[in-house]
């Protein structure tokens, strides 16, 4: 046996990094805990680059840092860094006599516990034991969960935690094995086209085409060309014979987005495709029959337009076989803050690197805000964020959303008290999850409640804490 195969294996000790200005403190804090591997920073630079480049599963912080060592200012904004950058880390703020209150704000902004200076070696040692214990307890639940498929990618892209649109999500999965026509029906930004290209790759004809057209994109005129297709000669500039998207997704999956400003005309040549499976292309006289799977999307009101006589009631039975209504933003709750963090990691990445996550301020704005633009909206304002912003977070200011206008439900199930409380705690259980990321330690702070209350809530309501992974623009 070789002299490196008889040598013991190492032990992997935890990572606790402190984050203290005194020297003396430093010191006497990194000899106490022989059983972790100690990490020391005396700002916050130093503090932002270990946590980065280390890991750390817990932080001890000193709210007084310099350059306000006598203050919190900088302890706070560590603090925020920390918690945007690793929000399952646990920070363990100092509290100084007659600084309570500012301990207590720190547990409001994500901090796991706080302790008394001047220092007790011991009762400091409990709290940082206990918030190990709880980070691998917490570590150990997402790898289970993982196991379980609890953070599987539902149609491979939408980024949502709420039911509302995990139930769509569900649905489309379990149509895209077959062959039925769906109508998605929604406002725009909601992502339609995500869904139908979802529903596309969970079918069997994910090795074939999907083509994506928009109906209302394109001049009345040239619609049927495109559709269709036209032989040589057709027309004047019909230089070539040309295929139509229907014929190009044979095989495969064609996509009609706002298949409501079809003309009439038009519908009776979709109507006959969808009937026989053959269409002529303009100026051929030979039938091509071709095998493509219709799926489409309007945002228009398509009961009030076959009323109108604008959309054939024979052509929506063909094409609505399965309906499928995607809810609005503002419908989702707690996404926005999930969407929000999605989309400014991907625009950093591209537009402004030294960006790392949203300040307090940001998180609420975006919590607040009632997004009729929906996801495309949410995401358009998070990329001019990401470019505007001076600093490492992207602040309120820089996603330049207006006023503090909001939108108040006015039915009359919210006139009745239980149910209007009830509903407002859904929503701030969901929004507080999604801000957490799921982390119900975390959540349980922001929301001022213990543990078992909120495992109670979640029974109560049956909300789950975890996020699940899709993907949400049109």
């Amino acid at each position: 046996m070789s002299q490196a195969a008889r040598q013991p294996e190492q032990l992997i000790r935890p990572k606790l990094l402190i984050v203290e200005d005194d020297e003396g403190l430093q010191t006497q804090l990194k000899w106490a805990y022989d059983d972790y591997e100690v990490l020391q920073a005396f700002n916050r630079e130093e503090a932002i680059t270990l946590l980065r480049a280390e890991e750390p599963a817990v932080v001890t912080l000193d709210l007084g840092l310099p350059p306000d060592p006598d203050g919190t200012s900088e302890g706070f904004a560590t603090l925020e860094e920390i918690i945007a950058l690793k929000p399952d880390t646990k920070v363990i703020v100092a509290s100084g006599h007659g600084a309570r209150q500012s301990a207590l704000d720190a547990i409001a902004k994500g901090a796991y516990d706080f302790y008394q200076k001047p220092v007790d070696i011991d009762e400091l040692g409990h709290i940082v034991s206990r918030a190990f214990h709880l980070h691998e307890i917490e570590q150990e639940n997402a790898r289970l969960a993982d196991a379980r498929g609890g953070s599987e990618k539902v149609l491979g892209r939408i980024i949502t935690a709420a039911p509302e649109m995990l139930k769509v999500a569900r649905t489309v999965e379990r149509v895209a094995p077959t062959n039925a026509s769906v109508m998605l029906l929604g406002a725009s930004g909601t992502g339609k086209e995500l869904l139908a290209r979802g529903l596309h790759d969970h079918s069997d004809r994910k090795a074939n085409a999907f083509i994506a057209i928009n109906c209302a994109a394109i001049p009345e005129n040239l619609l049927e060309a495109e559709l269709f297709g036209h032989e040589k000669g057709a027309f004047t500039g019909a230089i070539k014979t040309t295929e139509g998207k229907i014929e190009q997704a044979h095989g495969g999956t064609l996509f009609l987005d706002e298949v409501g400003d079809i003309p009439l005309p038009l519908q009776v040549k979709l109507l006959r495709f969808l009937q026989e499976r053959v269409i002529e292309r303009i100026g051929g006289r030979k039938p091509i029959a071709v095998d493509t799977r219709i799926v489409c999307a309007t945002h228009q009101d398509v009961d009030q337009m076959q009323r109108d006589g604008t959309f054939r009631e024979d052509l929506y039975y063909r094409l609505a076989e399965i309906v499928v209504t995607i809810p609005t933003l503002a419908q989702r709750p707690g996404d926005t803050v999930l969407l929000a963090k999605h989309f400014l990691n991907r625009m950093a990445e591209e537009f402004n690197p030294k960006v790392k996550g949203f300040a307090a301020d940001a998180l609420r704005r975006i919590d607040e805000w009632p997004w009729p633009g929906n996801v495309r909206e949410l995401e358009n304002r998070v990329k001019r964020a990401v470019i505007m912003a001076d600093g490492k977070l992207v602040h309120a200011e820089d996603l330049d959303l207006g006023g503090d206008d909001e939108a108040e439900a006015d039915s009359d199930s919210l006139l009745n008290i239980k149910a209007a409380r009830e509903e407002s705690d859904r929503k701030v259980i969901r929004r507080a999850l999604a801000r957490s990321e799921g982390n119900i330690s975390n959540t349980a702070r922001l929301l001022g409640i213990s543990r078992p209350t909120l495992y109670d809530l979640l029974k109560q309501y049956d909300l789950q804490p975890g996020a699940t992974t899709v993907s949400a623009k049109d």
